[in-house]
């Protein structure tokens, strides 16, 4: 009796094995199926986004080789007249971090806020923080959230202009905040390839009144010094945008090219995983076949 009931389970054993092992290898190829369409959509978004982007910088290029001429006529004054902060009064700094709203371009908004970060850690009392894009306030709200003055948004969804560089400016000097030097932190473009992160330094009013060689300009009362800090203060973040958005639209390029690169890798290894695994199961299944025929016989 006990033979007979072994004899009759040992087959069902072996058929519940045998379609476990199928069910198995038929479940980790739909696994494999599904993630290596996954990867291949990915690499679909990524080319179209890469190709996007290559039409941007190019715009992007032609636009800050205009911009340059603002940047270089308002730093040639501050360089000329030789402005130097005075020891004697309290120093009261701020920063500009000129970013935007946008990702996926690498480490370009990382820079700008990690160069604050290390201005921050020295002395950070009397200074103040003005984000351009919401990517710097993200980063630099973390540790240094009381110091942020204010915060521009909408930067990067549509090519900067000296509309919203003005604007930027208007409200810098309007925060009540009365700095006496500080530094435009910008991404500065070089190559399609290659960025630095750069500072230009700027000053509120009475430090420049205070210029031994302010004198080198005629006639220059508080309300002219005042209209052309403004005048300058929007050129220089005119041209900080720029170089940001060229600097931006370059590295994203550059980013989705190596992240359709990444793809194509995981694509190969995932067929090849894909095409073995298929060759298993089918090698399994045909010893299967071959053995219980054998056994029959």
């Amino acid at each position: 009796m006990m033979m007979q009931r072994t004899t009759l389970l040992l087959p069902m054993a072996i058929e519940a094995t045998m379609l476990a092992q199928q069910q198995r290898g038929m479940a980790t190829l739909k696994t494999i199926s599904m993630r290596l369409k996954s990867v291949k959509n990915i690499q679909k978004i990524t080319q179209s986004m890469k190709m996007v982007s290559a039409a941007k910088y190019a715009r992007a290029e032609r636009d800050l080789k205009a911009a340059r001429p603002y940047g270089i006529g308002a730093q040639q004054f501050f360089e000329k007249t030789e402005i130097v902060p005075d020891e004697k009064a309290e120093p009261k700094k701020l920063f500009i971090a000129v970013t935007s709203d946008r990702g996926l371009c690498g480490a370009v908004h990382t820079g700008v806020a990690r160069l604050i970060r290390g201005e921050m850690a020295t002395e950070h009392a009397n200074t103040k923080i003005f984000c351009v894009g919401d990517k710097s306030r993200a980063i630099l709200a973390r540790l240094y959230g009381k110091n942020i003055l204010m915060v521009a948004n909408e930067i990067g969804r549509l090519p900067p202009t000296f509309l919203d560089a003005s604007k930027i400016a208007h409200e810098v000097l309007n925060t009540g905040y009365e700095y006496t030097e500080g530094k435009i932190v910008y991404n500065k473009f070089r190559s399609v390839v290659s960025y630095q992160c750069s500072t230009l330094p700027i000053y509120g009013g009475p430090t420049v009144e205070k210029s031994e060689k302010l004198a080198t300009y005629d006639s220059l009362d508080s309300d002219v010094i005042k209209s052309y800090l403004e005048f300058s203060l929007a050129s220089l973040i005119f041209y900080t945008m720029k170089e940001g958005a060229c600097s931006e639209q370059s590295s994203r390029m550059t980013a989705m090219d190596n992240a359709s690169k990444n793809a194509g890798e995981m694509i190969d290894k995932l067929t090849l995983t894909f095409n073995r695994t298929r060759q298993a199961v089918i090698t399994r299944e045909l010893i299967e076949i071959i053995s219980g025929a054998a056994a029959l016989t």
